[in-house]
């Protein structure tokens, strides 16, 4: 049923009007910048009950399947929800890789009895998923992982260790990618693909601590751990296909996340605000020429990557390259964030030598911190230099050499 103008905007309203009323107190202790730097219990409870209540009112999981736990209502509607949250600077949703991975997931490819078990656990967030794919000596070799799943009646015994398990101290479940046949000469062929509890005898997961000085990450160690066959989702041996599946939720290149942030959204405007509080020769550093023509650029480039978030809903405007513009989101994304912070930096001088927890950093310490954090985001999900490569091979037809 297709919506009128003044019917979203009545939502919209009302979406932004529960959202005032029911935004959470200012907390007195440091606040993750995305669920990838969750390293407190307090941080954790605070964000899983920020999302538990979005979720009970409805604004979470809105275009999935009401008899699973979802809203059953239009995407249009949860998209204008999402939009609010972002621009009202609101904490995003923790469970961020259930919501936007593992949920799409498994309403795609698991089976009825999978949805009725998960789903909607992942939207109230009562159970916090995490990912199982890189592995310690594989770098970003996804194909060649070692982790063993060795059939054993009807169970599975898993065998190795994954690392940069974001959320894996918290989680309830993990989406594993596991060797069932080494023997097979097709790496790929060999791999199956898991939903797998996290809170069962040698699971191990043990936090990383990060250039931040924050933690988020986990290295996970599976000592001889056992699994029910049930945990397998698309067959033993189709491991591969279905964690391609992931990766394209994981990169955007694919819809079907339930909404909600999952980051804090910095926006050129804010580092505006920095150039005008700074100082150069005496006066506010956005009256400088280069920085000026810097921020222009910035914001031009803000500008563009919405502007194709929309064009790449519209078929008759990406119809040459139906997948240029989600494939390559990821990417200029991440890079550009990065660059804005690091900017953001730099217009700071002397006083960009305080971090978090001195009193003369700059908003806190804020951009540090986001500088440093924003290397996990051009890494995991595969790096910047794995999607331009699959761009310019599977968009654009490029030769691999």
């Amino acid at each position: 049923m297709n919506k009128t103008d003044n019917e979203l905007d009545d939502f919209r309203y009302e979406v932004r009007d529960w959202l005032e009323k029911n935004r959470p107190k200012k907390p007195d202790f440091l606040m993750p910048q995305s669920f990838m730097e969750v390293g407190t219990d307090e941080q954790f409870h605070y964000l899983r009950e920020w999302q538990q209540k979005v979720y009970e009112a409805g604004f979470l999981g809105m275009a999935w399947p009401r008899e699973y736990g979802g809203g059953g209502r239009s995407q249009i509607l949860q998209d204008i929800a999402t939009q609010e949250m972002k621009v009202g600077k609101f904490p995003f949703m923790i469970n961020a890789i259930g919501v936007s991975w593992a949920g799409p997931l498994i309403l795609n490819m698991g089976t009825e009895e999978d949805k009725r078990k998960y789903i909607k656990g992942i939207l109230s967030a009562e159970d916090i998923w995490c990912q199982g794919f890189s592995e310690p000596d594989h770098g970003s070799d996804l194909g060649n992982v070692q982790l063993k799943a060795e059939r054993d009646g009807d169970d599975y015994i898993l065998t190795g260790s994954k690392i940069w398990t974001t959320l894996g101290n918290y989680a309830k479940y993990m989406i594993l990618l596991a060797r069932t046949n080494p023997k097979i000469e097709n790496k790929y062929a060999g791999l199956s693909y898991f939903l797998s509890p996290m809170k069962i005898q040698g699971v191990d997961p043990v936090p990383i601590q990060k250039l931040t000085g924050e933690y988020g990450f986990c290295q996970t160690y599976f000592d001889g751990v056992r699994i029910p066959a049930s945990c397998l989702i698309g067959g033993e041996g189709n491991g591969w296909r279905v964690a391609i599946q992931t990766l394209q939720y994981e990169r955007n290149a694919e819809g079907g996340a339930a909404g909600g942030p999952t980051s804090e959204i910095p926006y050129v405007h804010e580092v505006i605000d920095v150039a005008r509080k700074i100082k150069r020769d005496g006066k506010p550093a956005i009256e400088n020429p280069h920085i000026r023509d810097q921020a222009i650029k910035f914001l031009i480039t803000e500008v563009a990557c919405r502007a194709n978030l929309v064009r790449d809903e519209i078929p008759s405007l990406v119809i040459e390259r139906p997948q240029s513009l989600s494939m390559s989101l990821k990417g200029y994304g991440c890079d550009f964030w990065q660059k804005m912070q690091e900017f953001a930096m730099s217009l700071q001088g002397q006083s960009a030598a305080y971090y978090v927890g001195d009193d003369l950093a700059v908003a806190g310490g804020r951009w540090h911190r986001a500088y440093f954090n924003s290397f996990s985001t051009t890494i995991g999900g595969g790096t910047t230099e794995i999607q331009r490569n699959i761009v310019g091979e599977r968009i654009l037809g490029l030769p691999k050499s």
